[in-house]
């Protein structure tokens, strides 16, 4: 079993700053979009989802010796209206250049690495546990 962590710290109010253990830094802020600087958290999600599913898809692809010129992924969730405004669904719309990959074997590859390889989509299926401390100041 592999362990991954991060921590996040409070820049502000509506922006914090996630450092995972090499040191690579993301910023995230909730800030209004006339003064927004970041990506918000559930933007991030969705940025984490399509950011695994390219590199499995792409993997898979040169694998199969398919030249990739480049991929784009769009990601859109559907959020509900209420509190938590959770994603109720998620759609990921791939758009591949290639000389030499055809329509059939890119959709099989990106249904596999959307369904069985993308460790992100899995984990939206994860348990989630948390706890508590209290630092006095």
């Amino acid at each position: 079993m592999s362990k991954r962590s991060i921590t996040l710290r409070m820049l502000s109010d509506y922006q914090y700053e996630s450092v995972n253990a090499t040191g690579n830094t993301v910023k995230i802020d909730m800030l209004d979009p006339t003064e927004k600087q970041y990506q918000a958290p559930m933007e991030l999600l969705l940025s984490a989802l399509a950011g695994c599913s390219a590199i499995d898809a792409v993997l898979m692809l040169k694998k199969r010796r398919k030249e990739v010129t480049d991929l784009k992924i769009e990601a859109e969730g559907d959020r509900d209206e209420g509190i938590p405004a959770y994603y109720k669904s998620i759609h990921l719309k791939f758009i591949l250049s290639s000389p030499d990959a055809t329509l059939e074997e890119f959709q099989k590859v990106v249904k596999l690495a959307v369904e069985k390889y993308c460790s992100v989509a899995s984990s939206l299926k994860s348990e989630i546990t948390h706890s508590c401390e209290i630092i006095p100041v």
